[in-house]
Formats: C-alpha cells, structure tokens, sequence
C-alpha cells in the first residue's frame, strides 16, 4: 500500500486538481491519500469533506489550531498505513506526475529517494532565502545540505517508523530523514510553477525556523560562543601585560577613559550575548521538558 500525504494551508483552490492528478498517476495500486488541514482560514476543511465523500481513497485530518507544516507532516505520518509513504506539498509545485518515478527509483534498493529540484519555479526572494538558509544549517550542523531537496519524496515504511519515535517538541521534517539514515538517493525532478497565490513563508516565519532547527539539531552556537569568550579573555590577558609594560617604563601617567569604555561596553555586551545564547538552549529545554503533544486533532474524516 501506497500512502501519500499533504499538509495544506490555503490550498481550497488547488485540492480538486491535486487529487485528481494523484488518481491519474497511480491507477494500478493500493493506495491512501492523507490531507492534513493545519487549521487553514480558508475553506480547504470544506473541500476535504467534499473530495472525501466522492473518493473512498481520501483521509482528512483538521488540527485545531495552526502548529506548522511540519507538525501537519507528522500527523499525516502517525496516520499512513502504506509499506511506503510519500510526502509532497499541496500547491502542485510538487507535481504528482513524478510519485511513479520516485516509487520506481525507490525498487532498486533504496530506503528513501528525495526529489532534486532542477530548475525551481519559485521569486528570486524564495531561491536567495532558501539558499542562506540551508547554508547556514549546514554550516551549524556539519552535515552536507541541498537547497534544491525539500520535503517531496518517497520513504518506506522502516524510515517512517524511525521518524516516528522521534517525538521532540521542534519538527524539521528533512532534517529527521537525514538523521536517520539508511538507504538514500535523490533524482531530478521537474518543479512547477506555484498555481495559486504565493508561499505562506515570509522573512519572519523563515527565521523563527532557522532559529527553532538550530536550536534544535546544533550546539555550534554555545561552542563558538566559548571559542569567542577564550579569544576575547586571551587578548585581555595580552592587553594587561602591555599595559603593565608601559606603566613600569612610564608611559602611562593617567589611565585612559577611552579604553575604559570599550572594554566596559564590550564585555558586557559578550556577555549579555552569551546569557541570551544559554537562555534560548535553556527555554527550548523547557518546552521539550513539558511533553505536550506535538500536535492536537480537532476532526477525520
């Protein structure tokens, strides 16, 4: 069995010709469709119940209120009953066209198979913020990082399982797959232009993201916070022989303002850095601690 999810957000307009299109690509097999609504303002809700009642083949999950994409990805995957599970967004830029291609890729042996966006259909201001930012995941991570790979891709159901059992409180869908290993390959895949309206990522929500992941998946941070704190303590050292030096040979007959100052303003201000860095380890600490449930279900149908 074959399932197949999405999580939707806005995506009232676009729901018909993404479920039509999966019918017409996978005629010959088993297969689920799971819709996961991360409580959209629009009336996707609406066409769920709509699409479900004319295809058997449809599941519908409604979260109660909005937790993000990748916590509408993880109800989709607690649900999905199939030997293999494909995940793809709802705007159609993920074209269902390629599930049999990735699912024939998938039969030479591989656990996972990603799709590489060759040529991405998305403005410039997409393609220059996705880039910065898995440039900077990789850089924090040490892991090896592709902007062209996002969430669409085909997974068997032993990688599900894994990412399942991981149940911290911040989701990063790519970021898990990695994780976890096994078998794993990508193949190009053609990106289509957006059908309707515009992504739901602004600046904001693309950097509270980058902000939660590496919080999440990295210790860079608080390391180079340290390498900075040894820097900064090594060059005062340096500072105070050389001034002692001047004092005994007696250069130095007033102690300088100015050189009071800086240092005051920049130790503190290291060190304010360095108790922010610390308190947002602690807080994420905190809502880890709490062990609320990842996401909360209103309706299925």
């Amino acid at each position: 069995m074959l399932s197949i999810i999405s999580p939707l957000y806005r995506a009232e307009n676009t729901l018909g010709e993404l479920v039509s299109r999966i019918k017409a690509c996978i005629p010959d097999q088993e297969y689920e469709i799971i819709l996961v609504d991360d409580a959209s303002p629009d009336n996707s809700w609406h066409e769920i119940e709509r699409l479900a009642e004319i295809h058997p083949e449809i599941r519908g999950i409604k979260l109660s209120r909005n937790f993000g994409q990748h916590y509408a990805i993880t109800a989709g995957l607690d649900a999905a009953k199939g030997e293999w599970v494909v995940v793809m967004d709802c705007d159609l830029q993920d074209r269902p066209e390629e599930i049999p291609n990735l699912h024939k890729e998938a039969q030479k042996g591989f656990d996972v198979v990603l799709a590489r966006r060759v040529n991405r259909q998305d403005n410039f201001f997409k393609r220059l913020s996705s880039k910065i930012f898995y440039r900077t995941l990789a850089w924090l991570t040490g892991s090896q990082q592709d902007e062209s790979i996002a969430n669409f891709g085909i997974y068997h159901r032993k990688v599900i399982n894994q990412i399942i059992g991981m149940r911290e409180s911040i989701r990063y869908f790519p970021t898990m797959v990695k994780w976890v290993g096994f078998r794993q390959c990508s193949i190009p895949v053609t990106h289509a232009e957006r059908e309707e309206g515009s992504s739901n990522y602004n600046f904001k929500k693309l950097f509270n993201l980058a902000l939660d992941i590496m919080l999440a998946y990295s210790d860079k941070p608080i390391r180079l916070t340290v390498k900075l704190g040894f820097l900064i303590a090594l060059t005062g050292f340096l500072f105070a022989i050389y001034t002692l030096y001047r004092y005994w040979i007696g250069e130095i007959i007033v102690a300088g303002y100015a050189s009071l100052i800086i240092s005051i303003w920049l130790l503190t201000g290291f060190l304010l850095i360095t108790l922010g860095m610390v308190g947002l380890y602690i807080g994420k600490t905190f809502e880890g601690v709490k062990n609320r449930p990842i996401y909360i279900v209103e309706k299925e149908i």
